[in-house]
């Protein structure tokens, strides 16, 4: 019997004990939503400048995010337009240095065609200079021959090559320097003696003791000859 009683007792306390416990999280619910309500609510004591000022606050937060945004697309941007610049300048650096290659390129061919020309030229009088004594000789030797002789075979024959010499040499741009009956010109005739003439003026040449030559008007060799004094 007494045990009936006490088993009764527990069970009562054990009832008593779970209402308790249930009624207490129950208060703890109830007092985290009136929380959440007033945290949610707007503070009835809160001025509306305060509030305006709260909103304002968020805008300038958000405003700022936006900013920020958009001056990093704009440093992105920036480091694009520098790398473009850098390439471009790069590029420009490039065919700034072709074109200086190709100046200089085209400076050394005509520089050495200059100098090919001048070689050939020197070359060329350097011939002309050693064939002139040759001519020389012909018209001496052609001089001498009687006027009974000149029509032999071999007065012809020499008078036919000294023609081909002189004909070859007039292609190639050889001439020779007219002088007899003009005035001196020293870039032309060198004086060697003075002679009076009664045909001829003062300062005219006289007479030619030795033919000059020209090559593409360059003079080759000056003429020697008497000047009226």
């Amino acid at each position: 019997m007494a045990e009936d009683i006490k088993k009764e007792m527990d069970e009562e306390l054990t009832a008593d004990a779970e209402k308790e416990a249930a009624e207490a999280t129950e208060e703890n619910t109830d007092a985290e939503e009136a929380k959440a309500e007033d945290m949610t609510a707007p503070n009835p004591s809160q001025t509306e400048s305060e509030v305006s000022a709260s909103s304002d606050e968020e805008k300038k937060e958000t405003q700022t995010d936006e900013g920020a945004g958009e001056k990093d697309g704009k440093k992105l941007f920036g480091k694009k337009d520098k790398k473009k610049d850098k390439a471009q300048e790069k590029i420009e650096e490039l065919e700034d240095k072709v074109k200086r290659q190709l100046a200089e390129f085209e400076n050394f061919r005509n520089r050495s065609e200059k100098e090919k020309m001048a070689m050939f030229e020197t070359g060329a009088k350097s011939v002309i200079e050693k064939i002139l004594p040759v001519i020389d000789n012909f018209e001496r030797g052609l001089a001498m021959i009687p006027e009974e002789d000149k029509d032999t075979p071999v007065a012809d024959g020499m008078n036919k090559i000294y023609k081909q010499l002189v004909t070859e040499l007039e292609a190639l741009g050889v001439k020779p320097i007219e002088t007899v009956g003009l005035e001196f010109d020293p870039n032309l005739h060198n004086a060697v003696m003075q002679v009076e003439s009664e045909e001829y003026e003062s300062g005219f040449i006289a007479q030619e003791l030795q033919k000059g030559y020209t090559y593409r008007d360059t003079v080759v060799r000056h003429s020697m000859v008497a000047v009226v004094q």
